[in-house]
């Protein structure tokens, strides 16, 4: 009789971040999730305290909270998360649509991979958010007032 345990080949959560032998595609897929989560923890947030009006709280306008810097950092990284789930998410559906991952061959020893379109791509991809980034922060820093 077989018992019920744990298996030897679940990693939990490092299995679900740790990119091991897979490079960096699979860290920028662990940091699209996190940034996910990050995005949908804002959104709740920002429901409740616009909610909040219904019964007349002001939290912005009577506490003074939009002129502390803690709300600007907060501000600014909800940003970045915006940027690099965005357009990480660009690349992921160029690449779930097999326009990203090169001519289809004939699987013969030694296996190519589509690494050598897959990573240029995403060098892009994350060159243009880094853009964004320097124009949002130069717009977050005040440059531009």
């Amino acid at each position: 009789m077989a018992t019920a345990g744990r298996y030897g080949n679940r990693l939990g959560i490092w299995g679900w971040l740790g990119g091991g032998r897979w490079g960096i595609e699979r860290y920028a897929y662990a940091l699209h999730r996190v940034s996910g989560l990050a995005i949908l923890l804002y959104l709740l947030m920002h429901i409740f305290v616009t909610a909040l009006r219904v019964w007349g709280i002001y939290l912005w306008v009577d506490a003074n909270f939009l002129d502390k810097p803690a709300f600007r950092v907060g501000e600014f990284l909800v940003f970045v998360a915006f940027v690099y789930h965005g357009c990480n998410g660009v690349r992921l559906v160029l690449v779930e649509l097999g326009l990203a991952v090169g001519k289809p061959f004939e699987p013969v020893y030694p296996y190519k991979t589509s690494i050598g379109v897959q990573r240029p791509l995403l060098l892009a991809m994350m060159m243009v958010a880094g853009l964004m980034l320097l124009a949002g922060g130069a717009e977050f820093l005040g440059f531009f007032r």
